[in-house]
């Protein structure tokens, strides 16, 4: 795990979709709400999600009552549902609202110890036997909710849909100026029109006329490298530039085409790049950083060759 800076935090980003599927000619529809992240350097960001509910035209529609706690660590390139088939009216909606009833964050510390800050010091959804370091606050979540505006109304018709949400935790939880033990959370959030998330799958292959070299004894193979993806998009509010996720090369069926994919994503512009093992230089075809775009509801692969590979 990477070192956390004192004042910064690493990215990772919080995707949350709403799909709704149709319920013939009642007016209806049903809605399942997924939470699903992507890692970052927190050994443990654990929010407990007391209730969930859409503000609409006709007032507040509660979708669960029931607190549901997840670790946000353990959704890298995974979702969990909060929300399974809830119905809801037609109609016109205008806000998601999650009401976050407790948390905490554990932290890396320069020399590999953690410290974990909770909003109190008997939060049930702490692990037995912690310590709490300091305060985690979460202003008005408890009461109003963590508010999920859309970008425009979402109708709810019938037709099948999903709401994208980006929720930026690096620029979520933060210290207080000169409160070393204190960190808020004050959640960056982008909306985004109604849409349908995407993915992409990265293959690579060795060419035929490449050897992988042998590094401190033990010879190289396509499963010892890694494939990232990041979005590329700048952000309008001077947020720090996103993480790339990373995610292990595997070989399913033995056919020497290794694959690693990226699922969930928001619709935009990405990055894919290669991760090789500690002492060897590589290069592909086609080159790498290389760009891609994931558009609403599309299921892509995108083909890389290893070109050349030796030990530095």
């Amino acid at each position: 795990m990477k070192r956390l800076q004192i004042l910064a935090l690493s990215l990772f980003a919080l995707a949350f979709g709403l799909v709704t599927t149709g319920c013939g000619e009642s007016g209806e529809s049903r809605v399942t709400i997924k939470l699903t992240d992507a890692p970052g350097d927190f050994k443990a960001a654990v929010v407990t999600i007391s209730e969930v509910y859409l503000q609409g035209e006709g007032g507040k529609l509660v979708l669960r009552d029931t607190p549901a706690t997840t670790n946000l660590v353990s959704l890298a390139n995974d979702t969990a549902d909060l929300v399974k088939d809830a119905i809801v009216p037609a109609g016109s909606y205008k806000e998601l609202r999650f009401v976050i009833s407790g948390a905490y964050i554990e932290v890396e510390q320069a020399d590999g110890s953690t410290l974990i800050y909770a909003t109190s010091n008997d939060y049930a959804g702490l692990p037995a036997g912690a310590k709490v370091a300091g305060n985690l606050q979460t202003p008005s979540f408890s009461s109003s909710g963590l508010k999920v505006k859309f970008d425009g109304d979402v109708e709810v018709s019938g037709e099948q849909k999903v709401i994208l949400v980006d929720f930026d935790v690096s620029q979520s939880f933060g210290k207080e100026r000169g409160q070393g033990d204190k960190w808020v959370m004050k959640p960056v959030i982008k909306g985004a029109d109604i849409t349908f998330s995407g993915s992409v799958t990265v293959t690579l292959t060795k060419d035929a006329a490449v050897t992988l070299p042998t590094v401190n004894g033990r010879a190289v193979t396509l499963a010892d490298f890694t494939a990232t993806l990041k979005t590329t998009e700048s952000s309008t509010d001077g947020a720090a530039e996103a993480a790339a996720e990373e995610i292990a090369l595997t070989d399913a069926n033995n056919d020497g085409v290794f694959e690693a994919q990226f699922k969930f994503l928001v619709p935009g512009a990405y990055q894919i790049n290669f991760v090789g093992p500690a002492g060897v230089s590589f290069t592909t075809n086609p080159a790498v950083p290389a760009p891609v775009t994931i558009g609403s509801g599309t299921d892509q692969t995108r083909a890389f060759t290893l070109k050349s590979a030796s030990a530095q």
